[in-house]
């Protein structure tokens, strides 16, 4: 089990990044998080030479990425902190809002914490919690990427298109499908993972009923549709799989 929450940990702590395409924009945010989850991951075999050598690797993969992106240098981590609306009424109100929202967390942290705090470090520790929360978010964002690298050669067929009504349909179409790929391959991957893949058909019912392409979309946009629902179903399918497999479960 150990190797298991340290392979899917350590792979989901790199791949994040990746699907979210930070390793460009936000270059230190991409090692950070890699760091963040990766100590989450190897936190029970902390003491162990294998699970730092682990992270350390993974972090240099991150750390690899975010330099492939930036080949005459990382930028300045300058921060610009802007708190919006701090000058007024309003700004009181949020102001108060925010006090009261932290009384209430720790008047529930007080009154709960006896029984919290050790369901919450079991849910820390536990390797069975670890790989199907690394594989669920492998599939979500892993599998974003690897859908926009599939859907890729679609997209650029999309794009050198003469300006046309289905040309601005198709790139409306595949402007609007981020939000509902993410949530697909997290439907997907909690059906299968629980071992009830007639749910996970379901999801790919109602996502073909509301968001198929009609005739204005064209068959580009059609084809960029089916594309990007197979590789969210391969990740989904894929990850659940392994997930099920590293903690003793049949596969399906």
């Amino acid at each position: 089990m150990e190797t298991a929450r340290l392979s899917f940990g350590l792979a989901a702590a790199v791949l994040i990044p990746l699907g979210l395409a930070w390793q460009g924009p936000r270059p230190w945010r991409t090692v950070l998080f890699t760091l963040a989850y990766g100590l989450y991951a190897a936190a029970p075999y902390a003491g162990e030479d294998r699970a730092r050598i682990a992270l350390a690797v993974a972090v240099l993969v991150s750390l690899g990425c975010v330099l492939w992106k930036h080949p005459a240098g990382l930028p300045e981590p300058g921060v610009t902190v802007t708190l919006p609306l701090m000058a007024g009424r309003l700004a009181r109100a949020r102001r108060a809002s925010v006090a009261v929202l932290v009384a209430a967390v720790a008047l529930a942290v007080w009154s709960a914490g006896a029984t919290v705090a050790p369901l919450s470090k079991d849910l820390f520790l536990s390797d069975k919690v670890a790989v199907f929360l690394s594989a669920a978010l492998i599939s979500v964002f892993g599998g974003g990427a690897l859908a926009k690298a599939a859907t890729g050669p679609v997209r650029q067929e999309i794009l050198a298109l003469p300006d046309s009504p289905e040309r601005r349909a198709a790139v409306e179409f595949m402007g609007a499908g981020r939000a509902i790929g993410l949530l697909e391959r997290g439907l997907l991957f909690a059906f299968l993972a629980a071992g009830r893949p007639e749910a996970a058909a379901l999801v790919l019912a109602a996502k073909s009923l509301a968001r198929v392409p009609t005739n204005d979309h064209g068959k580009h946009a059609s084809e960029y549709f089916l594309i990007g629902t197979l590789a969210s179903v391969i990740a989904s399918l894929a990850m659940s799989m392994a997930a099920r497999s590293a903690v003793g479960l049949p596969v399906l």
